[in-house]
């Protein structure tokens, strides 16, 4: 028996496994997520991602210990494809997981940090209250930095695209350079140029970490319309062609990176494909990068106890895409 704490922020989903994962090995939690393909554990994975219990878009977490006790919780997010460096939805999730649990008492008139460790680093949910209600929370991120301006990809129409850093790597691009929008209506356009994208960039020298190869690889492709100043609406196709409902945390802060790069100081208000938003700023320049900060909610959507019969044909599940 599997249990889950579902959640979703800014319509995408997050579903905590909080009971009937095996134990994961490891010293940190980057250590763990390369732990966690072993068969055993990746099922738990697979059962809840695939269908018919999740979908091909679904997104989770495993809790496991934090690296030292400077953090109140570690995490491996996972989707249908395996496991992320990074995410700012879920991060967020966890802040209202974390104080809606008792985990982390929170002050009930004023803003109080849950300290999570995951594969890129360690991050802050800051949980903001009034009268005792979780109001809004602030997802504040690992460094994000710029790794490559205006790359050619001859295989996808000429276009160029750049790529930077936020807790995982992302590629972004104008939808308009494809004659698109970022509307539900071409989403499957671009669904299938984010997937195109990613195999082009997959040799490519920026799709490497500069510091641990293990946070290497393209994780997401952002397109994004300009709608006014400071105000963005994008779409992330990360894995393989799944979509964030939300407009990406983590995928945020590596917009941030890039709009920094450009001179941009201000608040960006950043819009989904389904009209939810984030609010993000650059909250500190390092050597490093900058620390961005963005701020969402999560909402929970259930409570659920999932169970495999043994005589199931299907198993552990299937996806159709």
């Amino acid at each position: 028996m599997i249990e889950t704490i579902d959640y979703h922020t800014a319509g995408e989903p997050f579903r905590i496994v909080v009971a009937g994962v095996p134990g994961i090995p490891g010293d940190t939690v980057l250590e763990r997520r390369e732990a966690a393909g072993a068969p055993e554990i990746d099922a738990v994975r697979r059962l809840l991602c695939h269908e018919p219990r999740g979908h091909a878009d679904m997104y989770g977490c495993f809790l496991v210990p934090p690296d030292d006790p400077g953090a109140h919780l570690g995490v491996l997010f996972w989707h249908k494809d395996g496991y992320s460096t990074a995410c700012g939805h879920g991060t967020i999730a966890l802040g209202v997981y974390a104080v809606d649990s008792g985990l982390v008492k929170a002050d009930p008139d004023g803003e109080t940090d849950v300290v999570v460790d995951v594969p890129s680093g360690r991050v802050t949910a800051r949980v903001r209250c009034v009268a005792g209600r979780i109001e809004a929370v602030t997802f504040r991120n690992v460094p994000s930095y710029v790794l490559a301006r205006g790359i050619r990809l001859g295989s996808v129409s000429g276009v160029t695209v750049d790529v930077a850093y936020g807790g995982a790597l992302y590629a972004s691009v104008p939808a308009a350079v494809f004659g698109l929008s970022v509307v539900p209506e071409h989403l499957t356009e671009l669904i299938a140029l984010g997937r195109a994208i990613k195999a082009a960039l997959a040799d490519h020298p920026a799709a490497r970490h500069p510091g641990d190869d293990r946070l290497s690889g393209i994780y997401g492709v952002i397109f994004h319309d300009e709608l006014g100043p400071g105000h963005q609406r994008n779409v992330t196709v990360f894995a393989d062609g799944e979509v964030d409902r939300s407009p990406c945390g983590s995928g945020t802060a590596a917009r941030l990176a890039l709009l920094h790069d450009d001179g941009f100081t201000g608040t960006l208000v950043h819009e989904s494909i389904v009209g939810t938003s984030f609010r993000a700023r650059v909250a500190e320049v390092t050597d490093e990068g900058v620390v961005a900060e963005v701020e969402g909610m999560a909402y929970r959507t259930g409570d659920h106890r999932f169970a495999l019969d043994p005589r199931d044909p299907v198993g552990t599940g299937f996806t159709l895409r």
